[in-house]
């Protein structure tokens, strides 16, 4: 039996920063851009590549990227995190107004103006309580220091807000 009160879990987890990512995707049946911001990202593995994200159960957009043919983790930098409450509402269309690129493994978007990104597919899924633990398959990577793109802090997530660190 759980004992642990809900809202406090949040208040001691929130102590621990994170950093900010979209995950997006191509509709396999549309073919519409999809996307949803995840905080609950990490790098797992060097060799083999790989890393993990956790989207919620209840994401109307993680069952649509699941069944895509690759993903694109998008790092956000602190200037993004309008970019980032967009993605963090349920919407039709949350690319309106938003620039990209494929990726050239996957064809998943990259969002211009993310700090870095990584294309891969989906090795394997496992339960995780309201959440799924995804583990992915790197397949590209980069950084905006590599693309020309500016370079900023990332966006962080701090205690229910958001924040940024100097580099």
């Amino acid at each position: 039996m759980n004992t642990i009160d809900a809202g406090r879990f949040k208040s001691v987890m929130g102590h621990f920063a994170t950093g900010v990512s979209i995950v997006t995707a191509i509709d396999a049946d549309t073919g519409k851009p999809l996307g949803f911001t995840a905080q609950s990202f990490l790098s797992l593995s060097i060799d083999p590549p790989l890393v993990a994200v956790s989207p919620a159960l209840a994401s109307s957009s993680w069952p649509k990227i699941a069944k895509a043919d690759g993903l694109c983790i998008n790092i956000l930098g602190a200037d993004q995190e309008a970019l980032c409450r967009g993605f963090a509402t349920p919407s039709d269309d949350k690319f309106a107004g938003v620039g990209w690129r494929a990726s050239h493994t996957t064809g998943a978007p990259i969002i211009d103006g993310s700090l870095a990104w990584i294309d891969g597919r989906i090795e394997a899924t496992y339960p995780g309580g309201d959440h799924e633990i995804v583990v992915i398959s790197v397949l590209d990577l980069g950084e905006a220091t590599s693309e020309g793109g500016g370079v900023a802090g990332p966006l962080l997530f701090y205690r229910a807000g958001f924040g940024s660190f100097s580099v």
